[in-house]
């Protein structure tokens, strides 16, 4: 039988950056930074999406749901790299490996479906702005979210359930921060030929379907922008250039991480460093960028501090004076 419960490997050792000695506490300390970063912006976008009638809109909607992809798909990663950083020998279980291989792709590839509902959303908005109403209705956005998280589970499936069913005989060594697919597949003992076409073929279909989708909006907009007058063009451009700002920063990201892996005669700790830096990247920019690029969101973050200082002992002392 062919399994991880057949297999001699009872836990695996993740390597992570042991090498780089000293200057693992430098590392700790920017990547714990930018960890509070991501999770205190993340954060505020569901927080603010939630207790804001203002922003009820559908594009808000999917803005709260890539914040909680954003917080799940950093939390599978970096308090464990952490955690290696501060220890000698970082050990993680079969099962807890596999586990985590399975959230950090499918919060890979759920992030990407949801910047195409974004994309989509989009386009609705400014090629079919009288109908966006009747189009985007709360049924059809829970449809949208739910398509995306089961695209991410479907591109998902094949990847960890053909490497949860290999069996690992040592080296037990992850040369990684975390269970990487492609890490982890070095340790199997066996042909692993299939399972890297099958978790190539994936990663295609995961990437080339989301990415076509949204370039496919993109020019649509385009198109329709092009037929519009300045003021219309500068109006429809802002509604975008968030979206569009998130969507460049991620798949360029991605395509340097692929080219420094295959291409780029890098160490295998800047390998990791870059890695890691790419996973981190989207989620630590989205809240700036659209807090920076969005005027009503920058509204909401203003009349929440409002309310926040009017509920205040010192808020109500201005108050009552006031009166």
């Amino acid at each position: 039988m062919n399994s991880t419960q057949s297999s001699p490997v009872a836990f695996f050792i993740i390597q992570g950056l042991a090498s780089l000695g000293e200057k693992k506490m430098v590392l700790f300390i920017i990547f714990l930074l930018a960890y509070t970063i991501i999770l205190g912006g993340n954060i505020m976008i569901i927080y603010l999406v939630r207790t804001d009638p203002k922003l009820g809109s559908p594009m808000y909607f999917f803005l709260h749901n890539l914040s909680i992809v954003d917080m799940i798909y950093t939390t599978v990663t970096i308090p464990n790299m952490l955690s290696g950083f501060l220890t000698e020998v970082k050990t993680v279980s079969v099962p807890g490996c596999f586990l985590q291989m399975y959230c950090f792709i499918h919060m890979s590839v759920t992030g990407r479906a949801l910047l195409t509902v974004m994309a989509y959303d989009r386009y609705v908005a400014i090629c079919n702005p009288l109908r966006y109403a009747a189009v985007m209705t709360h049924p059809v956005c829970l449809l949208l979210i739910i398509g995306a998280w089961t695209f991410g589970a479907i591109c998902t499936f094949p990847t960890t359930s053909m490497a949860l069913q290999r069996s690992y005989c040592g080296p037990n060594v992850v040369r990684h921060c975390w269970c990487d697919p492609s890490s982890v597949r070095l340790l199997v003992c066996g042909d692993t030929q299939v399972d890297s076409i099958v978790s190539l073929s994936s990663a295609l279909v995961a990437l080339l379907t989301t990415g076509v989708l949204i370039l496919t909006s993109y020019i649509l907009i385009g198109v329709k922008i092009a037929k519009m007058g300045a003021a219309e063009r500068l109006k429809a451009f802002s509604t975008c250039a968030a979206h569009l700002t998130v969507v460049s920063i991620s798949y360029s990201s991605a395509s340097f991480v692929y080219i420094s892996y295959r291409v780029g005669n890098f160490s295998p700790e800047v390998r990791i460093i870059v890695s890691v830096l790419y996973s981190a990247l989207t989620p630590f920019l989205n809240p700036m960028i659209y807090s920076l690029r969005n005027k009503e969101l920058r509204a909401a973050i203003k009349r929440a501090f409002c309310r926040h200082r009017d509920v205040s002992p010192r808020g109500r002392k201005t108050l009552n004076t006031l009166s």
